[in-house]
């Protein structure tokens, strides 16, 4: 396995990283990801580790903490082999600091959270949503103490947008506040926003990528074509609508594409999109999921090799779409592109 440095810190993370959403999954969303008990993710845990996976992903939102709940259970007796990456910020409840990132209510989450993994340290806290009710150095200060008492040792955002990245590195040099290393994002071959401003903003000061649904929402599974359609089980007829939308045309496009470089390569249409990501600027890690063993195998086989300089301009010129404003005068008008940087 592959090892990079997230962001500009120091920590070394895997190329690819474990989700665990699927751990102890309950509801509309979390339930059609999967439901792992922490038998079955022991197991799952166990075959990440014999390929260097050592990073594991989760979330307090997750089935309601069930997912920490598993992973610790999962984990247990070995702590010092895994590298535990969880979220917090979204809503926990009904009552009024159940939600955001409020002194108090980062405070308790972590608390929670180190409950419920079974552990008295995060490797990586990162806040799953921007809460424009709290102000930025609210919730830095509290980072930092949280970090300083030991129960921290990196930070980092999820879904955040640019300005508010910015913003907030900037009042944590100008504090001397831990900066974001990590910026957790949706990034796959039919949705590339990330690329428009997240993506030079992580260049310039240094904030790594995790890669979420690298399978654009379990549309590139290599299931869904032109011309056919959706498998009866798959998990989309219940989640699409909580996912990023894709138009149908731009995903047989992609899926096309895929197919091609599948027969150049032998490799499986998952395992081309995801190793298309590992290529990409920024990405530190791209989590991937799985409900079993089988599946899990599968999507580590794609690290380990590499896609030719061909095939990856086959694959960008195929899930291209035009940029928004104000980003497509500096790709299509010959006075905006003198002033703007190599194309990443």
């Amino acid at each position: 396995m592959d090892y990079r440095r997230l962001g500009a810190s120091g920590l070394k993370v895997p190329a690819l990283s474990f989700g665990a959403g699927t751990f102890g999954g309950s509801g509309p969303l979390f339930g059609a990801w999967g439901n792992s008990d922490a038998t079955e993710a022991r197991r799952l845990v166990d075959i990440c580790l014999e390929a260097g996976v050592n990073l594991f992903d989760t979330a307090d939102v997750y089935s309601n903490g069930a997912s920490e709940e598993v992973l610790g259970a999962a984990i247990k007796g070995r702590r010092d082999a895994v590298l535990i990456s969880t979220k917090t910020s979204l809503p926990m409840g009904d009552g009024p600091n159940d939600a955001g990132s409020s002194r108090s209510r980062l405070i308790k989450a972590v608390e929670d959270a180190l409950k419920r993994l079974g552990t008295d340290y995060i490797d990586l806290l990162q806040l799953h949503a921007f809460d424009a009710a709290t102000p930025i150095e609210e919730v830095l200060s509290t980072l930092d103490s949280l970090v300083r008492t030991g129960k921290l040792r990196y930070v980092g955002v999820s879904n955040f947008s640019g300005w508010q990245v910015m913003k907030s590195l900037g009042l944590a040099d100008k504090h001397g506040y831990p900066r974001y290393v990590a910026h957790q994002v949706y990034y796959s071959l039919v949705g590339r926003d990330y690329e428009w401003e997240l993506m030079p903003l992580g260049l310039d000061q240094g904030v790594g990528a995790l890669v979420w649904s690298p399978l654009g929402w379990g549309r590139l599974t290599g299931k869904i074509r032109r011309g056919e359609k959706l498998p009866e089980k798959s998990r989309l007829h219940d989640t699409a609508s909580f996912g990023p939308p894709v138009e149908d045309e731009q995903l047989y496009r992609v899926v096309d594409a895929l197919d091609t470089v599948a027969e150049e390569t032998g490799k499986t249409v998952p395992q081309i999109a995801i190793n298309w990501l590992l290529q990409r600027p920024t990405v530190a890690s791209v989590i991937i999921g799985a409900r079993n063993e089988e599946q899990l195998r599968q999507n580590l086989g794609a690290a380990g090799w590499s896609l030719t300089a061909d095939q990856m301009k086959k694959l960008d010129a195929a899930s291209a779409v035009t940029a928004p404003y104000p980003y497509f005068p500096y790709r299509r008008q010959e006075g905006f592109a003198r002033l703007s940087p190599p194309a990443v």
